[in-house]
């Protein structure tokens, strides 16, 4: 058991049984009070910032996520399939562990799965993914680009010159067109 002395960004906690990535930590002295720690906690399941405070020397529960390389395999249900490309067992992810990032799987992406316990909290596609262009719509004249949309079903700017079937790099962070591959 830890105590609250020793938050710092990056840690993962357990409160109220709910797991937190801590976002910010800051001792707060005030001139006629107790000085505490001032936190901004991001809930690791449902992505939620909440703003807690902490007593000096208070004990909390600090926990460990272990990551695994997972493999996606293809929609089962209202779930997703994967492989643990290190022990080859079948991960099934809820849609809501998934959520936006749905948009860039396709068959044979991996990605980096955090776990407490057997339970999935989170996953994190590669930064970068080249994807193929299944269709485009009209351009924009003004700024230059036209609306593609990828074989994963996300749409995408990219410039005038990128046609149906051509290979394109994405960065998946940020829904932006890199290059042409």
């Amino acid at each position: 058991m830890a105590t609250s002395n020793t938050i710092s960004p990056g840690m993962t906690l357990s409160v109220n049984n709910k797991l937190y990535r801590v976002e910010s930590a800051v001792k707060v002295t005030v001139p006629k009070g107790t000085p505490f720690i001032k936190t901004k906690l991001r809930d690791v399941a449902s992505n939620e910032v909440i703003e807690k405070n902490f007593k000096l020397n208070q004990a909390i529960k600090d926990v460990s996520l272990t990551e695994r390389k997972l493999e996606f395999l293809y929609m089962e249900g209202k779930e997703y399939l994967f492989l643990d490309v290190s022990n080859l067992e079948q991960v099934l992810v809820p849609n809501n562990v998934i959520g936006k990032q749905v948009n860039y799987l396709k068959e044979g992406v991996d990605l980096k799965a955090s776990f407490y316990g057997d339970s999935i909290f989170a996953v994190e596609l590669p930064q970068f993914l080249e994807l193929m262009v299944a269709k485009t719509e009209e351009g924009d004249s003004e700024n230059g680009t036209k609306i593609a949309l990828l074989e994963t079903g996300a749409k995408i700017e990219v410039p005038p010159f990128i046609e149906v079937g051509d290979i394109i790099k994405v960065d998946t962070k940020s829904d932006e067109y890199i290059q042409r591959v």
